[in-house]
């Protein structure tokens, strides 16, 4: 029994880590910003399209950053 309590635990832990490595990789520069709204501008939500003018950023981590940070839905 203690061994599924201490793999249960691992696996919150594990789960936590990559929740604030998420968060982190939201952070986003004053540049990257700033073309991510002007590319929102011009084509919308068309993510990959703008995560390929943006180096090391996925169109999945985009529209995340957009939605926490410009979404009118929350």
């Amino acid at each position: 029994m203690a061994a599924l309590d201490s793999s249960s635990e691992d696996a919150s832990v594990d789960s936590k880590s990559e929740e604030s490595s998420e968060d982190s990789r939201l952070e986003f520069s004053e540049e990257e910003e700033t073309l991510v709204i002007r590319m929102f501008n011009l084509v919308g939500e068309r993510w990959s399209l703008i995560a390929g003018r943006i180096p090391g950023r996925t169109a999945e981590e985009i529209e995340k950053y957009w939605t926490s940070r410009y979404s009118t839905t929350q």
